[in-house]
């Protein structure tokens, strides 16, 4: 085993970029020489052979094989047998609930938090790395067992994080206000607000804000505060025990 290594990415395509384009330097970095092939799970989709070949095809031109989890036959072995997980987006509540459905999420927990394998999400991929999936922006069009969700850090992100726009005249409400309802609510962990193109690098005990725009991070009880990547969010890993959601 070894620390646990998370790449939570806020989204999988940036404006004007292809899928996974602004991140695949971040990805090869993070998975490096001794990762030869991926896990992808391509739950959070209805179309799931589509999703598969559009994650191959990018993994591949970055020097990785790819091995989607809906081909095989047991799940549960393919987590056990992989060498890094990685679950891009779609939606949350979909993807929640297939891991359950298919006993994943105890076993991803294990291969992450105690065999050290890295773990990248994607949006809902990043989501589900959390506590829970309370922060999601996408609809429940399913229904999970639970909104607790992998818990591999202690707090809960909100990717694709927006900011008021001050010009429209949309009068409903603001991602900050949904967040700030949510922590309304008694013993509610930290929220990162993750905007596009940014993601956060967990090593062990240290996780590093990286990316091109900067998060917001929302504190019960406390007004928000803006910060830029290369920010350490270390202090977000210690607020309770990971393993223990």
């Amino acid at each position: 085993g070894g620390p646990r290594r998370l790449l939570l990415i806020s989204n999988s395509t940036l404006h004007g970029g292809g899928y996974l384009g602004h991140c695949q330097q971040h990805i090869q970095n993070f998975l490096g020489q001794k990762v030869k092939r991926v896990l992808f799970i391509p739950y959070a989709l209805h179309d799931r052979d589509a999703y598969a070949r559009t994650a191959r095809e990018k993994f591949e031109s970055l020097g990785y094989g790819l091995d989607s989890i809906h081909e095989s036959c047991d799940p549960v072995e393919a987590v056990r047998k992989s060498e890094a997980i990685f679950i891009g987006g779609g939606n949350t509540f979909r993807l929640l609930k297939a891991l359950y459905d298919n006993s994943l999420i105890h076993e991803i927990r294990k291969r992450v938090l105690e065999d050290g394998i890295p773990y990248m999400g994607s949006s809902a991929g990043t989501n589900v790395a959390t506590v829970s999936i309370n922060t999601t922006n996408d609809m429940p069009i399913v229904y999970p067992p639970s909104l607790k969700a992998l818990g591999l850090v202690p707090f809960n992100i909100n990717p694709h994080y927006l900011d008021p726009d001050i010009k429209r005249t949309h009068m409903g409400e603001t991602r900050e206000e949904r967040i700030r309802q949510y922590h309304e609510e008694p013993n509610t962990p930290p929220v990162l607000g993750l905007r596009e193109g940014t993601m956060l690098l967990v090593e062990g005990d240290k996780a590093t804000l990286q990316g091109v725009t900067g998060a917001r991070l929302f504190l019960r009880g406390k007004k928000p505060t803006e910060h830029e990547p290369g920010t350490d969010f270390s202090f977000l890993l210690n607020d309770s025990n990971p393993l223990n959601p």
